[in-house]
């Protein structure tokens, strides 16, 4: 699905709730909308009920995800960013008692989610993740169509998807081409064309301030999944949560934040052997509270929340001289990145399996890394190219349609090979790659086009077939 309209990096990087950025977010954030637009109608006072039907790859793993249950906090017009998980389950055992949900004038509406969420087998023509609200007044029935597109976008349709009311951008950018073209022309960095481009949105310090939030809810993640009390996560298949038996195997240490966390591994040397264990740790730290409907940052899908971290968390912990700053121009380099494989492809699994998610975010993640250590635009468009071509026909076929089995280990693996193929491209002189950025993006596309819909997270393939599951 190509989306050729200027897209801000802190759309594609920003503050989400677990399990799924497109089954969880999406349908959170369609409800929001649903319901403001009924005020706008007018229609609040008339409300009797609202049903939603949930199609194609939403309706397949919705459960799993916890689409359900974010419909109804959307619902209630509470938003994922500043609700937390209490008063989330709050919300739905009051609903499971009463049927009702509140309206912020003081009105009530029936919403019976056994009865009023339709897990429909047909898929939309426009993308697999549709779904359709209806708000049944004392007049009418008035409905509206929406479509989780990926990494927490919505949409109503294919008009709005490509890009009405677009932003323009000094710079406009929809391809590594682009970028290397206007880098030689203007004689910049690549952090500092993106900047220029950034400041159709933001001035320089709001940029600044939104990156710098956005590793603070990283670091503090990472440090809850490592610090979690909870032994299994949720969904039935009884996943056990490993992060933390692997930081107590790490480190003789409580920390009691996540700022002493990490200022303490800054201060201490590590051999390669526990680096690697660290990253792998940081990245099934974040996966494990992203799946126990935790708060984590979409980059560009919660799916794959946990690449970016874990390799922002491995420069600041273990290189030598890298700062604070290093991570806004991290966040700037993974965010631009992320908007070329939004518009010349996907970040959608249900559109293009897991190399949708994982080996998105990888690139991501192999491009930034290459920025902070040196790396001309070339080499950090090589970096994200090999990371991504070696993500190329990845699946997602999660089990129990869950984000957990295949998907935490998966942020792990994604987290590694975009360490190896930023040294790589580091090591490399430009313009000697035989496949361009460019090249491995369309190729992602046309795999993506030519995958069966068993693999596009709708758990009707691969391991989510040929794994035996509990009964959930």
């Amino acid at each position: 699905m190509s989306d050729h309209r200027s897209i801000s990096i802190f759309e594609i990087i920003k503050v989400g709730v677990g399990p799924s950025s497109s089954h969880t977010m999406g349908p959170w954030r369609a409800a929001l909308f649903f319901i403001e637009e009924l005020a706008r109608k007018n229609l609040w006072q008339s409300l009797q009920r609202i049903e939603v039907t949930l199609y194609g790859s939403l309706s397949k793993t919705g459960k799993g995800h916890g689409s359900d249950q974010a419909i109804i906090a959307g619902l209630h017009y509470k938003h994922f960013r500043i609700i937390s998980r209490s008063e989330w389950i709050a919300l739905l055992e009051a609903n499971k008692a009463c049927h009702e949900i509140a309206l912020p004038n003081g009105g009530h509406y029936k919403f019976n989610p056994d009865e009023d969420i339709i897990y429909s087998k047909e898929t939309l023509p426009f993308h697999p993740n549709g779904m359709t609200f209806r708000a049944h007044t004392s007049a009418d029935v008035y409905e509206h169509t929406y479509y989780s597109i990926g990494g927490g976008f919505v949409v109503s349709d294919a008009s709005e998807a490509v890009g009405k009311n677009m932003v323009k951008t000094p710079f406009q950018c929809n391809s590594g081409e682009d970028a290397l073209r206007y880098c030689k022309q203007l004689n910049v960095s690549f952090a500092q064309l993106i900047r220029a481009n950034e400041h159709a949105w933001h001035n320089d310090k709001s940029i600044d301030n939104q990156a710098i939030e956005l590793w603070t809810v990283m670091k503090e993640t990472i440090y809850q999944g490592l610090l979690s009390s909870e032994e299994t996560l949720p969904g039935g298949l009884n996943v056990k949560r490993r992060a933390p038996l692997m930081l107590s195997k790490l480190i003789d240490l409580s920390p009691q934040s996540a700022n002493e966390l990490f200022d303490h591994l800054r201060g201490r040397s590590f051999d390669f052997a526990q680096i690697n264990t660290w990253v792998s740790t940081f990245a099934l730290a974040v996966n494990e509270e992203n799946a126990g409907y935790g708060k984590i940052v979409t980059s560009p899908t919660n799916g794959a929340s946990g690449v970016l971290p874990s390799v922002m968390a491995y420069a600041y912990c273990f290189l030598p001289n890298i700062s604070e700053r290093d991570m806004i121009e991290c966040i700037l380099i993974a965010g631009e990145i992320g908007t070329y494989f939004k518009k010349g492809a996907t970040i959608s699994a249900a559109l293009g399996g897991c190399q949708a998610e994982i080996g998105v975010s990888s690139a991501m993640a192999a491009g930034a890394l290459t920025s902070i250590l040196g790396g001309s635009p070339y080499q950090i468009l090589a970096a994200a190219e090999m990371a991504m071509e070696h993500h190329l026909g990845l699946t997602c076929d999660p089990i129990g349609g869950l984000v957990q089995i295949p998907c935490i280990e998966r942020n792990a693996m994604g987290a590694s090979k975009a360490i190896t193929a930023s040294n790589l491209a580091l090591n490399a002189e430009d313009n000697t790659s035989k496949v361009s950025f460019d090249e491995v993006v369309r190729t992602m596309m046309e795999i993506a086009q030519n995958m069966s819909a068993k693999y596009k997270e709708t758990s009707e393939g691969g391991l989510a077939i040929s794994v035996a599951t509990p009964e959930c």
